[in-house]
């Protein structure tokens, strides 16, 4: 069935529509969520909330159409009030250079892990931005839908926050270099 149906069954009450709706979109949210917020609990708390969000608010979305942008919009702004919520941070871990050359694919960890402090240091602004353009590959107008914001603000951003997250995993790889040449 296409979701522009189901949006306009759920929008006139339609619990097993939405219900519906939610298997096709659930996942998704709660994976943009964990991405932009970096901690399960909260993207659980996110997800949930921009879900109830989206049924309370549904009724007066005008174009069914664009019901998953507007979601995604939804979601974002739910992740916003858990990040301001929880303050929590992650230890501070300090991970320690690990060869290539002889451990084989330990070193796309070591990246990975590299990539994960740096975006912990960028914020949910910058996050979101990040995500929705990286891993759900929207276009700039798309972004600017989805934020609600101009595009000249999603352009903003992104070269933003892809100037921090150069920038922290920079200074993250300065200090093992130093180690490394001792």
């Amino acid at each position: 069935m296409d979701t522009s149906d189901l949006v306009v069954r759920a929008q006139h009450g339609d619990e097993g529509a939405f219900a519906s709706l939610c298997v096709v979109i659930g996942n998704r949210l709660h994976a943009i969520a964990h991405r932009i917020l970096r901690d399960a609990d909260l993207a659980d708390d996110a997800a949930q909330q921009a879900l109830l969000s989206i049924w309370e608010d549904l009724p007066q979305l005008r174009d069914p159409a664009r019901f998953e942008g507007w979601a995604y919009r939804v979601l974002v702004r739910a992740c916003y009030t858990e990040a301001k919520k929880s303050r929590r941070s992650a230890p501070n871990l300090r991970i320690l250079h690990i060869e290539t050359s002889d451990h084989g694919g330990l070193g796309s960890i070591a990246d990975r892990d590299q990539l994960e402090r740096a975006f912990q240091h960028l914020s949910v602004d910058h996050r979101a931005v990040v995500v929705l353009r990286h891993y759900l590959d929207l276009t700039e107008g798309e972004l600017a839908d989805s934020l609600g914001v101009p595009i000249g603000t999603v352009r903003s951003r992104l070269f933003y926050a892809m100037r921090a997250l150069r920038a922290a995993i920079d200074a993250d790889a300065r200090p093992v270099a130093r180690e490394a040449a001792q």
